[in-house]
């Protein structure tokens, strides 16, 4: 059964519907990529899947024992959120908090589930510095971190490499694909139609239409060669 699975499903603010209706599937250990032009509703759509609003109409089922608050998000930086005066070590164990419950404070095995996502992130020596401190691409490892600890089934990115530099995106898109290889489903928004064509299982775009399937569908679609081709004029302007 689908991890996630939207039918028909319209996304709105207000009352006011963004985009046409929608129908897609996250199936368990999915690389699902999200574009569309700046407006499209991705925004939207991720809070939507987050939870945080109401869909307008259409079904958004969860299924295969994920629960609406089971999926890891790693929202786009604020540059209020990226001064942030806490520790690594404080911002990673933040994502166990619903584990808590009514508890006020960390159980040994949340502790221990953040120091092992530290080390998965390469970032265990970094646990005592303080993140304003650190740099765009370690900032984004202690919030992936930070992430896998909320949730360890299904992770949604919205643009991880927004603000970073070649170098460093490159490192993200291959921690992403590793943690992908893991059998981490990952749900991610991007603007990066090459690293979505590159990296992802499937493809959904919206906008002036909506587009679901495998990436080698996309590659063959109007959408598909539309956008890429926009793309690449944009890159040559």
């Amino acid at each position: 059964m689908s991890y996630i699975e939207a039918k028909n499903l319209i996304v709105g603010y207000e009352g006011e519907a963004v985009g046409d209706p929608i129908s897609f599937e996250v199936n368990p250990g999915d690389y699902l990529c999200i574009v569309g032009e700046n407006g499209s509703g991705k925004s939207t759509l991720v809070k939507t899947l987050l939870n945080l609003q109401k869909p307008l109409g259409g079904e958004l089922i969860t299924g295969d024992g994920l629960r609406k608050n089971e999926i890891g998000y790693l929202p786009q930086q604020t540059p209020v959120q990226k001064d942030f005066p806490a520790s690594v070590k404080e911002i990673v164990l933040s994502g166990c908090q619903a584990k808590c419950g009514l508890r006020p404070f960390y159980n040994r095995a949340e502790k221990k589930l953040a120091e092992d996502n530290m080390k998965r992130m390469d970032i265990f020596s970094l646990a005592d510095r303080c993140y304003r401190d650190l740099s765009g691409g370690q900032q984004q490892r202690v919030l992936l971190a930070r992430a896998l600890c909320a949730a360890e089934k299904v992770l949604l990115l919205d643009e991880p490499v927004s603000g970073l530099d070649p170098k460093v995106t490159a490192q993200m898109y291959e921690l992403i694909e590793g943690l992908n290889k893991e059998g981490i489903t990952i749900i991610m928004v991007s603007h990066d139609i090459d690293a979505a064509v590159r990296y992802a299982s499937h493809i959904l775009h919206i906008g002036d239409t909506v587009f679901f399937g495998t990436k080698e569908e996309y590659l063959q679609s109007r959408e598909g060669k539309y956008f890429l081709r926009k793309q690449e004029d944009g890159k040559n302007d």
